[in-house]
This record gives structure tokens, C-alpha cells and sequence, in this order.
């Protein structure tokens, strides 16, 4: 892994606990970008890469709970808890609002590693994810009204005619929407049209347009 391809947010105000996170991160070549406060690094420019944010609960401005919380409104790094006064609501209420994982300090040196490549892996995955969507979108866009009118009726599995007589066009006229939609949509099959139909959020049952949905950071760097 490349110190470039990544970056490791670590949120805590004992300076103790940063510097050896820090040299922790360093061994593994980890790439990491300290904060001794929610603020610090809320108003940080961050690099737009994969990221994980390491945050512990008790901070100098914001409990780090309410910080995931804020966070959660828009796309934001996974995270990594770590604390020194943990319970049992905290780390349930954490895991339930996504965290990677939540380490009662003293932690292990491989608890947490194993949870900063773990998130690293959810980021990467959550970007590949919103990426490929990205495009699908742009190739969405190209088509006249009128093909995005004819999509859902061919993912739907209409015959040619049926989806012409419904819209009250020619069959021929149908086919060269359709050819058009295939090569636009760079789709090789049908079934490549359905797959993609179904990311972009248009029902295959109903041939109704909906807002696709995607987890992931999707480019969160301010």
C-alpha cells in the first residue's frame, strides 16, 4: 500500500495517545493526519483518497458519538471508536449508527490495525461503488426524453410491439430507440440494461424512475 493512495484521521485530544497511534500507523505505512479536536478536524482540507477516521468518544468540544452523528448527514470516512471510558450503550449505539469498530483503550496494537485496513477496505469499496454509478449516471443523461422514456418499457421485458403500442410509436421507429439506448448505455445484453436499470434506481417491475441509492464517501474531502 502506498503512503499516498490513503489517509488515517486520528481524533484525540491526550497527545499521548495521537503520538502513539501516530508511530503505530508509521510502522504499518500508514499515512496519518492528527487532530486534537472535532473542530481541528472538521475545518481540515482533507485529500480525496480512502480514508478512515480513528475517533475517541471523549473530546475537548463534541462527544464523538454526537461528531458521527453530525457526520452521518452527509458522506464521511468509516470509523474506528476508540475510548478509555467505554459501555456498553455507547459502543451499541456507535455499531448501530455504522462504526467499524469500537476499542476500549489500553487497546491491541492488532485490534487496531485490523480495524483501520477493514475500513479502509469499506471506503475504497463505497468509492468503486459511487465511481461506477457516477458513470452510469452521465450515460443516463445522454438519452433523448424519448429513450428514457423507452428504457424502463425494455427492462420491463416488453416485446418491441407491445412497448411501441404503448407509446403510440412505430415498431421500427421502437427498434432504432432501443439501438440507440443499448449503444449509449454501453450495455452488451439485456441483462447488462436490467443491471444497470436496477443501479440507477429504475424499477424493473414498474418502469418507475427512482432515486438510486449508494452508501459511500463518496468525495466527502472539503
Amino acid at each position: 500500500m502506498s503512503r499516498l493512495d490513503h489517509i488515517v484521521y486520528v481524533v484525540d485530544d491526550d497527545p499521548r495517545i495521537r503520538e502513539a497511534i501516530d508511530n503505530l500507523l508509521s510502522s504499518y505505512e500508514f499515512r496519518a493526519m492528527l487532530f486534537a479536536s472535532a473542530a481541528e478536524f472538521v475545518e481540515s482540507a482533507k485529500p480525496d483518497v480512502p480514508a478512515c477516521l480513528i475517533l475517541d468518544i471523549e473530546l475537548p468540544d463534541i462527544n464523538g458519538l454526537d461528531l458521527q452523528r453530525e457526520l452521518a448527514a452527509g458522506p464521511h470516512p468509516p470509523i474506528v471508536f476508540i475510548t478509555g471510558h467505554g459501555d456498553i450503550p455507547s459502543s451499541v449505539r456507535a455499531m448501530k449508527a455504522g462504526a467499524v469498530d469500537f476499542l476500549s483503550k489500553p487497546f491491541q496494537a492488532d485490534e487496531l490495525i485490523a480495524a483501520v485496513n477493514c475500513a479502509l477496505a469499506h471506503d475504497r469499496e463505497a468509492r468503486a461503488a459511487w465511481s461506477d454509478l457516477s458513470i452510469l449516471r452521465e450515460r443516463f443523461a445522454s438519452l433523448t426524453p424519448r429513450e428514457r422514456e423507452v428504457l424502463p418499457l425494455i427492462v420491463r421485458g416488453l416485446l418491441n410491439k407491445q412497448a411501441a403500442a404503448q407509446l403510440g410509436i412505430s415498431i421500427v421507429t421502437l427498434q432504432i430507440h432501443r439501438s440507440k439506448i443499448m449503444h449509449k448505455m454501453a450495455a452488451g445484453s439485456l441483462a447488462d440494461l436490467v443491471r444497470m436499470s436496477t443501479k440507477l434506481g429504475i424499477s424493473v417491475e414498474t418502469g418507475r424512475e427512482q432515486e438510486a441509492e449508494v452508501s459511500g464517501p463518496q468525495h466527502w474531502n472539503k
